[in-house]
């Protein structure tokens, strides 16, 4: 059994790049409001999260392409996976739908769902 952010794996390293896109994200609007409306206002929190964020973006898009080209993703896949690029936490909610319409492979629903891969959903 693999572990949810297995590297090893397309998907996993795809959750784990995903998740440090949402961190960013906050780390970003938090610096944001430091430096717009917070006191004392301080641009440290722009200069360090919006530096992190780029990063952790390109990340991103360069891991939802690796995914998309692995899964054959449709074009509607890529345009949401790119849509929850620039939405704050648009990646988070991008993943759980992914990994709930197994768009990140079998494994993905079966997990998501509850169930071992080899055994067939419950009807009870």
């Amino acid at each position: 059994m693999t572990s949810t952010f297995d590297i090893r794996s397309t998907a996993g390293r795809f959750r784990l790049v995903a998740l440090a896109e949402a961190v960013s994200w906050v780390g970003l609007l938090v610096g944001m409001y430091f430096k717009y409306l917070g006191s004392p206002r301080t641009e440290i929190g722009v200069k360090v999260f919006g530096m992190a964020h780029g990063l952790v973006f390109i990340a991103f898009v360069i891991t939802a392409l690796m995914a998309g080209l692995a899964y054959k993703w449709g074009v509607i896949t890529w345009l949401l996976a790119l849509l929850g690029s620039i939405v704050p936490l648009g990646s988070v909610i991008f993943l759980i739908w992914a990994d709930r319409t197994a768009k990140l492979g079998p494994a993905a629903a079966s997990a998501a769902s509850g169930q071992p891969l080899d055994s067939a959903p419950s009807t009870t």
